[in-house]
Parts: structure tokens; C-alpha cells; sequence
């Protein structure tokens, strides 16, 4: 039971990250950063496809992965600029995305230490 609401809490987060960053891909970022918006939207519905449906750890590595790369890019953004964008930490994409990338690293990396009781009887 706790494996299944896990997945549903990382697969949640990794949809709003997705979310947050299809939405700036609808901003007209220019350059690559846009094009990196649209991949990142993708990346994130995917991957929560793949913690729903798919019972292994590499899901769940994936989803603090990308949840970890995810974050370091703004991090990188928010303080010394990162391909030529520099964020400032005031709008709520931002605040969205900072909280559900954190929730998939936690999340993810929690996952990886749950393990699936109904193997462990059978």
C-alpha cells in the first residue's frame, strides 16, 4: 500500500513539472532553452507512465534523476545564468516547479527503498 500512494505522490509531481514546463514552452522561450521546455514536458510524462505501470527501480531512478537535473538547471538559472537565461525566483511556475521537482527527488529516491511485499510472500 505504501509503494502504491508513493508512485501516485512521484507520478503526481512528475506531472507538474511536466506541466510547468509545457506552460513556459508556451511562453516563446528563445533558442534552445524552449525547445528543452517541450523535451522536459515530455521526459516528465513519460516517466510517470513508467513509475505507474512499470514495477522496477528504474523508474524510480529516473524520477529522482530527472527531478535532480531538472532542479540543478534552475538552480544554475537562478544564480549565475544558464544559456543565456537568467531566473529570478519570483513567478509561481517557478515556485511549482522548484516544489515538485524536490518531491520527485525525494519520492524517487524513496521508492528505490520500498519494497513490494506481495513478492516477498508469494
Amino acid at each position: 500500500m505504501v509503494g502504491w500512494v508513493l508512485r501516485i505522490v512521484v507520478a503526481a509531481a512528475l506531472l507538474g513539472s511536466a506541466g510547468v514546463h509545457y506552460f513556459l514552452w508556451t511562453q516563446d522561450y528563445p533558442g534552445l532553452t524552449g525547445s528543452l521546455f517541450l523535451l522536459n514536458a515530455i521526459a516528465g510524462l513519460v516517466l510517470a507512465i513508467a513509475v505507474l505501470a512499470w514495477r522496477h527501480w528504474l523508474p524510480a531512478l529516473g524520477a529522482a534523476g530527472f527531478g535532480a537535473l531538472t532542479l540543478g538547471a534552475y538552480v544554475l538559472a537562478a544564480t549565475v545564468g544558464f544559456m543565456g537565461n537568467h531566473d529570478q525566483f519570483n513567478s509561481q511556475p517557478e515556485y511549482w516547479g522548484v516544489i515538485t521537482e524536490a518531491v520527485c527527488i525525494v519520492g524517487g529516491l524513496a521508492l528505490l527503498f520500498v519494497k513490494d511485499r506481495r513478492r516477498a510472500t508469494v
